[in-house]
């Protein structure tokens, strides 16, 4: 990847919701919002905070295409400086980060976990505490709502963490969620509810990519991979 396409990632910029990363359209909204998005004041979250790097469009798309797709994991480590960067705030008093977990046969046939790559970059301690057991259709051409169903049941928490003595290393602490791209946030809500199963204190998600659901963005999209 050229300098060039670095480059032309556009970052996620403030003013935007802290529970979903949603932009927001100015300081006064947020101030009078406590920062939050309409949507985030109506339905509680069980993520405390989240953080994208920069918008799921162009250069960061096919980059992170490449990542995932054609094999390219040595791109896991710039992409975990985009992630260092754009949450410098919640990683700074992180005991831990989780990775997003793959399916096994979809980690067997892309030969890794994405999100876990991306975790062993962040000089936090990882732990493997979930794990998908369902297999689930691909969340890409799905609504909010046929995402939540979607992946209704398909985590679980590693049984490694469920004996009680094991669970200190979880309860209490402050965990970082690792995916690469976050749309509905419909699948990190789903493993922070299991997280705050076990005593996390608080859950907090982090993503490279924070893909925008509005109509123009997804022509934008279009047009980019078009090019």
């Amino acid at each position: 990847v050229c300098g060039g396409c670095w480059s032309r990632i556009r970052i996620l910029a403030a003013p935007f919701c802290r529970t979903c990363c949603d932009p927001l359209p100015s300081w006064r909204v947020i101030s009078a919002a406590l920062e939050q998005c309409p949507r985030c004041r109506r339905v509680p979250s069980v993520i405390d905070t989240a953080r994208a790097a920069g918008h799921y469009e162009g250069s960061l798309r096919a980059i992170l295409h490449a990542f995932k797709y054609e094999g390219r994991r040595r791109l896991a480590r710039p992409l975990s400086a985009l992630l260092i960067e754009a949450g410098a705030q919640m990683l700074h008093d992180a005991d831990c980060v989780v990775p997003v977990p793959l399916h096994p046969w979809r980690r067997a046939r892309r030969g890794f976990n994405q999100a876990e790559e991306l975790a062993r970059h962040l000089d936090i301690p990882m732990r493997r505490a979930l794990w998908r057991v369902r297999a689930t259709a691909p969340q890409t051409l799905l609504d909010a709502k046929a995402r939540r169903r979607n992946i209704r049941d398909a985590f679980r928490l590693s049984p490694f963490f469920t004996a009680r003595r094991r669970r200190r290393w979880l309860e209490g602490r402050n965990v970082v969620l690792i995916d690469d791209v976050r749309t509905t946030g419909a699948t990190l809500e789903a493993c922070a509810a299991l997280l705050r199963t076990v005593g996390v204190h608080e859950v907090r998600a982090l993503t490279v990519a924070r893909a925008d659901l509005r109509p123009a963005s997804r022509e934008r999209s279009r047009t980019d991979t078009a090019a």
